[in-house]
């Protein structure tokens, strides 16, 4: 690897070098798939640690976006099917979650940066002691607005939208709107990511093409782009080259 990293300092150089900063995305969205795989092909390692290396690569990556000057960020990092993994593994996860989330009260960067989180999903699923976390997080950024990093937690992009058709019914009923006021603005004003630009640009690694439930309202005219590397292995260059993808692209509406 060492003899490789010059080649790819300058395959990032040549890469960077042509994108375009008008054209950047506002809003990119990211399936981090591949942290346990990447464990399984390590041999022995514990899977919680090739999550807790998986949080180390996103840490980079949103180093990565501040120099680019992305807005916004939503990463996808844990559904509702997640649930149904193993205990221990879910119990690991969750206290990754707590102690992540309780640190970035004390992240410079986050704050040199004034990065507000946010956690979306159905946050009553999560344990206490994560939600309490979120909590402090979300409260330590609350007043900054230059940059956005949304946290898809306990999410399933159909129970998003069962939730928002639930909330619109429940106007309807109590009479703030009529069943004729609805339309496209206020769905999008009942989902958990209401007031957010829609995604123009969503990327999954691990090789998997698929968007298993991520922000399925938001991405209808999103563009995607597929990744091999496994998340934890995610490089600067393969985010270039993303970035790359979707500016020689024509940005287009409808078929």
């Amino acid at each position: 690897m060492s003899v490789l990293k010059p080649i790819y300092t300058v395959y990032e150089w040549y890469i960077s070098r042509n994108l375009r900063p008008e054209n950047m995305p506002k809003h990119v969205a990211i399936i981090m798939d591949g942290n346990r795989r990447y464990s399984r092909i390590q041999g022995s390692m514990d899977p919680i640690e090739g999550h807790r290396r998986g949080i180390s690569t996103l840490e980079r990556f949103l180093d990565w976006c501040v120099d680019l000057g992305i807005e916004i960020v939503t990463v996808y990092a844990f559904s509702t099917e997640n649930f149904k993994r193993p205990k221990n593994e879910v119990e690991g996860l969750m206290n990754l979650f707590k102690e992540n989330f309780e640190s970035i009260a004390q992240n410079k960067k986050i704050h040199k940066n004034e990065v507000k989180i946010k956690a979306v999903g159905q946050l009553e699923l999560l344990p206490d002691n994560v939600r309490t976390a979120i909590e402090i997080a979300e409260k330590s950024t609350s007043n900054y607005n230059k940059r956005l990093v949304n946290i898809a937690i306990g999410y399933d992009g159909r129970l998003e939208i069962v939730d928002a058709i639930k909330k619109i019914a429940n106007e309807v009923q109590e009479g703030k709107i009529t069943s004729e006021d609805i339309d496209e603005k206020t769905v999008n004003e009942n989902l958990y990511t209401a007031g957010l630009a829609d995604p123009n640009l969503i990327i999954r690694t691990s090789g998997e093409e698929r968007l298993s439930g991520f922000l399925l309202w938001q991405s209808s005219y999103s563009e995607l782009y597929f990744c091999d590397s496994l998340w934890p292995q995610l490089r600067k260059v393969d985010f270039l080259r993303a970035l790359r993808s979707y500016q020689q692209r024509e940005r287009r509406y409808g078929i």
